[in-house]
Formats: C-alpha cells, sequence, structure tokens
C-alpha cells in the first residue's frame, strides 16, 4: 500500500519554497523522479531552479523508485531504526532502485534527494524542537583551549586541545572527519565536570590540529591507520602528565577505545567505547563522493544526518552536518581506511583484561553502523565489560541529542568513579 501522498504540483511548490532545498539544488539542471509504489512524483530543476513537473528519466536526472510498502516507514513521521539510511543507498537490498542515475550526480545532489524526501514525509517532532543555551549575554563557555608540540612518528605535531572540570582525567577522542567541538555539550553539565576533567582534542589533521610542518604532507593520500592513531592519546597523556586517564571516543574513537584496552591496559583506567564494535564491515571505495573532487563536503555531511536519530533536536542534528562539512576534504576519507579496513579486533577482543582497564560500550538505537547488535557482540566477547543501548540516539549521541546521552553516561561515570 503506498503512503498518502501530495500532488507532483503541491510537491514542487513546498520543495521551491524549501529554503535548504534551495542550496540543496544549486547549479543543477536535471530533476528528481520518485515512484512510490503507483504514484510518480517530483520536480525538474533548470540551473538550479525548482520548478514544477515530473522529468523524464534522462541526463541530469535522478531516478528513485520502489514499492509503497517499502517507502512507508521511510515516509512516517518518525521513521523507525534504519529505515532513514534507505534512500541514500538506494540499492536492491533496501527495495528502493536509482535506475540508471550518474553516481557522480548522485553524490553531488544527495543533500537534495535528502531534503526533498524530509518534505515528502511531511513534519517530523523532532523538526520543531528547541534548544536553547540559556545563560546571560555576553558569556565564555566552560573549556580553555591550548596548542600542545607532541612527537608523532618522528614528527612535531602541533595539537589542539581544550579542557574543563576537575578530577578523574578523561580524554575524549571525536569521530572521522570531525573535531573535538562534538564534546561541547559534556563540558556544559556540572554533574559531570564536578568529577572529571574532560580533555577533548583534535587529531592531526583535524580541526585546530595542523599538519607537521616538516612532512610534505600535500604530496601523498592522507591515510589513517591504527600505529598512528594508537599514539595520539598516548602522547597526550604523557605531556599532560596524566595518570591512567580514562578515555571516550566514538565512531573511530569508539574503536580506538577498545583498542587502547586490548594493547595498553596500563595506561588507561577505563574506556567508553561509543558506537563500537569488533569489525565494521564496509567497503571504503564504494563512497565516492567523499573524495571525488567534483563533489563538495556536504554530500557527506548530509550523509551522516542519517546517521542521527529521527528523534534528535534538529538543531544538534543540522550541528553535526556543519562539523562535517567544515573539515579538511580528505580527513573523513582517510579517517575511513582505520574504520573500515585497518581496524579488526574480533580474534584478539577475548585477550582484554577488564581487571585492569574497565571497558564500557554504548551503542545508539539509530546508529546503522556501529549497531547496537555489534556492540552487544563486542561486549559478549569481552569479559567483565559493560553495554548500554541508547533509545533515541544515533550514531552521534553526544552532540546529535546530549541531554538523552548524558542520562546514559552518568551511569557508567558513577563506576569509573568507584575504582577510582
Amino acid at each position: 500500500m503506498s503512503p498518502s501522498l501530495p500532488d507532483a504540483e503541491a510537491f514542487a511548490a513546498a520543495c521551491a519554497a524549501d529554503g535548504e532545498m534551495r542550496l540543496a539544488v544549486r547549479h543543477w539542471t536535471g530533476g528528481l523522479r520518485l515512484g512510490v509504489g503507483d504514484h510518480l512524483t517530483g520536480f525538474t530543476t533548470a540551473e538550479g531552479e525548482v520548478a514544477a513537473g515530473v522529468p523524464e528519466a534522462g541526463r541530469g536526472v535522478i531516478t528513485i523508485t520502489g514499492p509503497g510498502e517499502v517507502w512507508a516507514p521511510l515516509l512516517a513521521a518518525v521513521p523507525p531504526r534504519f529505515a532513514q539510511i534507505s534512500v541514500l543507498t538506494a540499492a536492491g537490498e533496501s527495495g528502493l532502485q536509482r535506475g540508471l542515475t550518474d553516481p557522480l550526480l548522485w553524490w553531488q545532489y544527495l543533500p537534495a534527494v535528502q531534503r526533498a524526501v524530509e518534505l515528502l514525509r511531511g513534519p517530523n517532532a523532532a523538526d520543531g524542537t528547541e534548544v536553547s543555551e540559556s545563560g546571560p549575554l555576553p558569556r565564555h563557555d566552560s573549556p580553555v583551549g591550548r596548542y600542545l608540540h607532541i612527537e608523532l612518528d618522528g614528527f612535531d605535531h602541533r595539537v589542539y586541545y581544550e579542557e574543563a572540570g576537575s578530577g578523574i582525567p578523561m580524554l575524549l577522542q571525536h569521530t572521522a572527519g570531525a573535531n573535538s567541538l562534538q564534546y561541547r555539550h559534556l563540558f556544559e553539565a556540572p554533574e559531570i565536570t564536578s568529577r572529571f576533567r574532560l580533555i577533548a582534542y583534535d587529531l592531526p589533521y583535524h580541526g585546530k590540529s595542523v599538519p607537521p610542518v616538516r612532512k610534505r604532507w600535500w604530496e601523498s593520500e592522507y591515510r589513517l591507520d591504527g600505529g598512528f592513531l594508537r599514539q595520539v592519546p598516548r602522547a597526550l597523556a604523557r605531556a599532560l602528565d596524566l595518570e591512567r586517564p580514562a578515555f571516550m571516543g566514538c565512531s573511530v574513537g569508539g574503536l580506538l577505545a577498545l583498542e587502547l584496552a586490548l594493547c595498553y591496559p596500563e595506561d588507561f583506567r577505563a574506556v567508553i567505547s561509543l558506537e563500537g564494535a569488533l569489525h565494521i564491515p564496509g567497503n571504503r571505495e564504494a563512497f565516492l563522493g567523499f573524495w571525488h573532487p567534483q563533489v563538495g563536503n556536504h554530500a557527506k555531511a548530509a550523509m551522516m544526518e542519517q546517521l542521527c536519530s529521527p528523534t534528535s533536536p534538529q538543531p544538534y542534528v543540522k550541528e553535526v552536518s556543519q562539523v562535517y562539512s567544515s573539515g579538511w576534504p580528505p580527513s573523513f576519507w582517510g579517517d575511513l581506511h582505520y574504520y573500515l579496513a585497518d581496524y579488526d579486533i574480533r580474534d584478539r577482543a577475548g585477550e582484554i583484561d577488564t581487571g585492569l582497564t574497565a571497558v564500557h560500550i554504548m551503542n545508539g538505537e539509530h546508529d546503522v553502523s556501529g549497531t547496537v547488535e555489534a556492540g552487544i557482540e563486542a561486549h559478549q566477547a569481552i569479559a567483565g565489560s559493560t553495554h548500554t543501548a541508547m533509545e533515541g540516539v544515533g550514531h552521534f549521541p553526544m552532540q546529535e541529542n546530549p541531554a538523552a546521552f548524558i542520562g546514559y553516561l552518568l551511569p557508567v561515570l558513577d563506576e569509573i568513579e568507584a575504582l577510582a
């Protein structure tokens, strides 16, 4: 059964009036053709202007078709778990077909496709969620940032970090292609900072951490591997004279957390693996738009929005997107080498001694990458670890829905504090 949909003219008018859509279709000549069961809708574009009319399949036209029952969960006011990502893959296994769409065109206008589906869906309860950052103006936020020079692979790296709070030191590692801004909400949570000294850093080549000046890094492709990545938190801990800090990381950082517990239990008292797993299946080469010079940063940012929960506050989801849009383009692609190819502890996870380093694994319900199921698998392989399934959040819990995440995090922090 097909969902109830507006007619094509009304849909095109809604797209033409939408500010986000107008930005997403810039320079596009062609259009979007959507087959929802027996219902055909879409719009045409001419040099970035949306007009009524369902285009015929052909040059410059993105076509997505599928049975009504496949579209129905995607077009629900609050899409169920993993439904959002189906339009981004639009492959046979999702039940949707992309036809003969040019792969490059698909990546270039992925943000427009995503927004079109949102407009076809209608209002989402999260769209109107208001968030505010209370307090008098002007004011300073809590963290104070500095630059620290450390040696990594024989080179002097200028690494940015910021910190707030007092008590047990905890290093915070961001996701692939992002930066420490993702942890900003935790810095403003006194129930955390009254007990923990939070230290969030930007990986080299990310955020405010510039590449080393003595290395001709611009002559070769950036590619993150575990040997380099594992050095970073250990070098920071030594330079900052931290005594067996705790470590929390998300995505790439969540995988790193488990590797630190495996390889360096003497260095860390506890690790928190956000969206962690023993291995992440996937092929980096499938993500053409994350590296192609004719695709802007907005494409990968739009995809990251779909890894968030549909109930997370929209301003924070868009903040996730903004962080990804502002990153150095090769950084995300290069980080995925570690995430999808280099990291695999399936044969070694049982060696982790949680009596030396406590291990806490937390996965968001709506994360299609580091899934709850993958986190449970890791938990079962690591004796003495804990696992938390976080309802109502996705791949970026600390940024997309900080209030919900802090509620899940506090009991874990209580356990870490009890070990001190």
